[in-house]
C-alpha cells in the first residue's frame, strides 16, 4: 500500500489544457444562471447563507482533518480527502436541490457566493491542514507547493468565467439563458469524458488502487452530507433548508481538485484516485439522496 504514495497518474500538457478549458466552461456554464439578484438575496437571508459557508468551508474541512487523524490513512489519500474537502460545492448540487425539493435559491446563492471564497480559501483550508498532518506535510514539501499559483489557476478558470458569465447574463439575459441550457449538459459531458479518457491510459493503476479509497470515499461522503444535514438543524432552519445545506455540502467540485492534483502534484496517485472515486461517487449518492427526499413532504422541524 505504501507504493500508492509514488504512484503517478500519467495525464499528459495537452489534455491538462483541454481539461483547464473544459472546467472554465463548466463554471462559465454555471454563471449563466447566476444573477445580481441571487447576491441580493444573500443580503435578505443571512443566516441561511452564513449557515451554508460554516458548514461546507469551516467544518468540513476541519472534519476531514479529524477523521484522517483517527483513521491515519495514506498520505496521498489523505491529501486527496483534503484537497475534495477544500473544494467549492459541485456545479450540480442546484439540479440536485430542485430534485430533492429544497430551497434551490439558496442552494444558486451559495454556488455564486462559494465560487468566490473558493479563490482564497480553498488554498488556505488545504494548506493549513495538510502541513499541520506531518505524513501529508513532508509530500507538501517535496513538491513546493505555491499558494499564490494555487491563487491564479483558481481565479483563471473560476473567478474569470464566472464575472464574463454574470456581465453576460445581466447585458443580455435572454441569450445566457439560452446558452446555459446548451452549455452545462455539454461542457460537463465534455468534462467527464477527458477524465474518463485520463484514467482509461492508468486502467491497471486505478484497478489495482481503488480498493484502497472505495470505503473511505463513501465513508466521507456520507459524513459530509450528514454534516450539512445536522449543521442545519442545529441551528434550527426547516427541512427544505436543510436538505439544501447537505446536498451542498456532499456534492464537491472535485473536477477541480483533479485539475490541481494534475497541476501542482503531478497526478499523485491517492489523492488522484481519491478525486476522482469522490466525483463518480457524489452524484450516485447525491441522485439517491434527491430522489428519496423528493418522495417526502416537506416540513419544519423543530430543533
Amino acid at each position: 500500500m505504501e507504493q500508492l504514495d509514488n504512484v503517478k497518474i500519467n495525464f499528459d500538457s495537452e489534455g491538462l489544457w483541454v481539461l483547464n478549458i473544459a472546467l472554465a466552461v463548466v463554471m462559465f456554464g454555471v454563471a449563466l444562471g447566476i444573477s445580481i439578484n441571487d447576491f441580493k438575496a444573500i443580503l435578505k437571508q443571512p443566516k441561511l447563507v452564513l449557515v451554508g459557508v460554516l458548514a461546507q468551508f469551516v467544518l468540513l474541512p476541519l472534519l476531514t482533518f479529524l477523521i484522517i487523524i483517527i483513521i491515519r490513512p495514506q498520505p496521498s489519500i489523505a491529501l486527496g480527502m483534503m484537497m475534495v474537502a477544500a473544494c467549492p460545492g459541485g456545479n450540480i448540487s442546484n439540479f440536485m436541490t430542485h430534485l430533492a425539493g429544497g430551497n434551490t435559491a439558496l442552494s444558486i446563492s451559495l454556488t455564486a457566493l462559494g465560487t468566490f471564497l473558493t479563490i482564497i480559501v480553498t488554498p488556505l483550508n488545504f494548506h493549513l491542514y495538510a502541513s499541520l498532518y506531518e505524513p501529508t506535510a513532508q509530500i507538501l514539501k517535496g513538491v513546493e507547493l505555491q499558494p499564490l499559483e494555487l491563487v491564479k489557476l483558481i481565479v483563471l478558470i473560476l473567478g474569470i468565467p464566472l464575472c464574463l458569465g454574470m456581465f453576460l447574463r445581466y447585458r443580455n439575459s435572454h441569450l445566457a439563458i439560452k446558452l446555459s441550457k446548451l452549455l452545462k449538459p455539454l461542457s460537463i459531458l465534455v468534462f467527464v469524458a477527458i477524465v474518463i479518457i485520463a484514467f482509461s491510459k492508468n486502467i491497471d493503476i486505478f484497478y489495482n488502487y481503488i480498493h484502497y479509497v472505495l470505503i473511505i470515499g463513501i465513508c466521507h461522503n456520507a459524513l459530509a452530507i450528514l454534516l450539512g444535514l445536522f449543521t442545519a438543524k442545529a441551528f434550527g432552519l426547516s427541512f427544505k433548508d436543510q436538505k439544501t445545506i447537505a446536498i451542498e455540502t456532499g456534492i464537491q467540485n472535485s473536477g477541480l481538485g483533479l485539475l490541481l492534483i494534475f497541476t501542482f502534484f503531478s497526478g499523485l496517485g491517492g489523492m488522484a484516485i481519491m478525486a476522482a472515486f469522490w466525483g463518480i461517487w457524489h452524484i450516485v449518492s447525491g441522485l439517491i439522496l434527491a430522489l428519496y427526499w423528493s418522495r417526502k413532504p416537506s416540513k419544519v422541524i423543530v430543533v
